[in-house]
């Protein structure tokens, strides 16, 4: 491609970006669910109709009602005031996180000068609810912590260079329910102050229309070292969520019992008159405990349980810097790009190898099938959540873009050192998870009318949210009975989506007589990214004989290639990646992709699930610039390229 053909092609992206954006736009909500008045500014509605009585206006936007761009960030991010990122030696405070999400050039905790490529729209501080201040604590020499054995190591450890080694010991002592004496409870003063500056820290950052700062925590279930986190979202400001303290999981305050946790959002709501909703995180190392079919914590699964999670647990973190929980390829045996940032050696402290029998229960498409067959059962899904990614970086950096990662915890910033080291090692059983293995991932996308807490949280409960592994590339899913071929050509996909269907989230019931749901997938490449390879739908469903299925679909595909029959395209995009200079070209792939698709199997009578999955071009990794940076060897077996990608929430078919 000449300079000449290059530099317009690139500006013709940017061109459709500005258009498409506007088309990808998401539409008013449906059912009922947060449908808001057209912004007409000082002309009432009549006074529109006057105008114009008998056709719509020229102006194919005005008195448009719905968002017009995917607002990108982080619902997991922790700083100092987390007990183990302290201790593995961050020094970010809630503040530095919030300045360096709004886009500022801040200094690092190990000192380097970073900065994001462009601001994030939104962000949630939420560090860990047990524990909160502790590590302010610990390091100024409390009397009480240190006259016990566990407080004065750790203080030691950490004075002389090893929090590494405090922090693994911090997280182990935790997970088997051994902390010291005088540990931060709520009530005391140590909690409640560092609850009290996360607040004002939201609250000073917060800048509706430009920047939303969430207040939240991160309850942190993690008995036996399985991990059942929940991060906590509170929608309105902090003269309400000051009204109480974050729950924890330490007896007899707290549980470790999600169904205690919801039971504390209820009462919470009622006393602040502020929702709440949790997030699920990747539930890669939960060991098989985080989508239960049969039990939760020895009691079993009824209705009262799947109606409860489903009111609560409206989104599940798909994929984070701890690997990617979308599916696995021992689970999904016939997709080729399962095999995808996979963590699945053992729970968070590596005291309990995996187990095959155990990946059913953590990973999200199981989850969606799973759903299926509880909602036949007991007559609601506690799985109908929606997908976001988000970083669970313990720096209060959200850097997560691969040629910009600042690691998981502050030892893993960027150094000649990070790739050869071992980010965990559990010396009794002998798991190890190396540095290289850690995930720059991921980004939450949600279609929300403006940039406010208010709009930001009633898209994340309708579930109009997708997760990235990183770029952000804009990407829309409609689903209804009415979408034509020609629909694909048409450049206010947005506006069509929402006038015959639903979008990502949405719901789908009783097909009219003769119909197949059809679909429309589109998606715009991240201006400064990558070009894409293709769009895939997902399904799932429950067949006549009850049995559990998942197929998928290739509905867009670039360069020309062709979906043969079963619906797949056998030619893989290629690779334009020079792994040695870390660098790639866009003369593969699409800048834009979209596509109309009818389910050419659809069963009125069968309970149903659709997700959509955008796939880039191959790219560097992380690893692969560091070796470029640093003249780093790569370890055998390191990855070195990846195809970054988008999972949309699901449509869900009912009979």
């Amino acid at each position: 491609m000449s300079g000449t053909l290059f530099r317009g092609a690139i500006l013709a992206v940017l061109m459709i970006g500005c258009l498409a954006l506007t088309a990808f736009g998401a539409a008013e909500p449906t059912q009922g669910e947060g449908v808001s008045e057209p912004d007409v500014g000082t002309a009432s509605k009549a006074d529109l109709e006057k105008v114009h009585p008998t056709k719509p206006p020229y102006s194919p936007y005005a008195g448009r009602n719905f968002p017009t761009r995917p607002l990108f960030g982080d619902t997991h991010l922790h700083t100092a005031f987390s007990m183990d990122a302290g201790a593995f030696g961050a020094r970010l405070t809630p503040r530095d996180a919030y300045r360096f999400a709004r886009g500022e050039e801040i200094a690092s905790n190990t000192g380097q000068p970073v900065k994001l490529s462009r601001p994030l729209d939104f962000l949630v501080v939420a560090d860990h609810s047990d524990g909160f201040g502790f590590f302010p604590l610990l390091m100024s020499g409390d009397p009480a912590l240190l006259a016990t054995e566990q407080g004065r190591r750790w203080h030691d450890q950490i004075k002389g260079g090893k929090g590494a080694e405090a922090a693994i010991d911090i997280i182990v002592s935790f997970s088997n329910g051994q902390l010291p004496k005088g540990f931060p409870l709520p009530g005391t003063k140590a909690y409640r102050s560092a609850w009290e500056e996360t607040i004002k820290a939201a609250e000073a950052f917060n800048d509706p229309g430009r920047f939303t700062a969430f207040i939240g925590y991160e309850w942190t279930s993690n008995t036996g070292g399985n991990n059942l986190h929940r991060n906590v979202i509170f929608r309105e400001n902090g003269a309400r969520a000051i009204l109480v303290e974050p729950y924890t999981t330490m007896k007899p305050l707290g549980s470790d019992n999600p169904e205690d946790l919801w039971k504390w959002m209820a009462a919470t709501e009622e006393k602040t008159g502020s929702e709440v909703l949790a997030i699920a995180h990747n539930g890669n190392l939960s060991n098989g405990l985080m989508f239960p079919t049969i039990e939760a914590f020895g009691k079993k699964i009824d209705r009262n349980y799947v109606e409860t999670r489903a009111k609560w647990e409206r989104l599940y973190e798909t994929t984070q810097t701890k690997g990617t929980g979308e599916s696995h390829p021992f689970l999904s045996p016939n997709d080729e790009f399962a095999n995808f940032e996979i963590w699945d050696k053992s729970n968070l402290d590596g005291s309990v190898a995996k187990t095959k029998d155990m990946l059913e229960y953590e990973y999200a498409r199981s989850a969606f099938k799973n759903g299926l067959v509880l909602e036949s059962k007991l007559g609601a899904n506690p799985y109908k959540f929606g997908l976001i990614g988000s970083s669970d970086a313990h720096t209060g950096l959200s850097a997560m873009e691969e040629d910009n990662f600042f690691g998981k915890t502050a030892p893993q910033e960027p150094s000649p050192e990070r790739m050869q080291k071992a980010f965990f090692k559990n010396p009794k059983t002998g798991v190890t998870v190396m540095d290289w293995e850690v995930s720059a991932s991921g980004y939450a996308a949600v279609w929300a009318i403006e940039n406010t807490r208010e709009a930001i949280f009633d898209a994340m409960q309708r579930r109009e949210t997708y997760g990235t592994t990183g770029p952000r590339m804009a990407v829309r899913f409609f689903g209804g009975w009415e979408y034509e071929p020609a629909d694909a050509n048409n450049r206010l996909p947005a506006a069509i989506g929402y006038a015959k269907g639903v979008p990502m989230g949405g719901d789908l019931s009783k097909a009219p007589k003769g119909k197949s749901p059809t679909f429309i997938a589109a998606a715009l490449k991240d201006p400064i990214g990558a070009n894409l390879d293709r769009i895939q739908i997902i399904k799932g469903w429950i067949d006549k004989n009850d049995k559990l299925q998942e197929r998928i679909y290739d509905v867009a595909v670039s360069g020309g290639r062709k979906i043969e029959t079963d619906g797949r395209c056998k030619t893989p995009v290629g690779s334009t990646v020079d792994v040695e200079n870390a660098t790639w070209t866009n003369t593969i792939g699409a800048p834009e992709l979209i596509s109309v698709w009818k389910d050419p199997e659809f069963d009125p009578a069968q309970r149903a699930f659709y997700y959509a999955r955008v796939i880039e071009i191959p790219t560097p990794r992380w690893t692969a610039y560091d070796a470029k940076r640093f003249g780093t060897k790569p370890l055998p077996g390191t990855t070195m390229t990846l195809q970054e990608r988008a999972y949309t929430s699901p449509i869900w078919y009912t009979p």
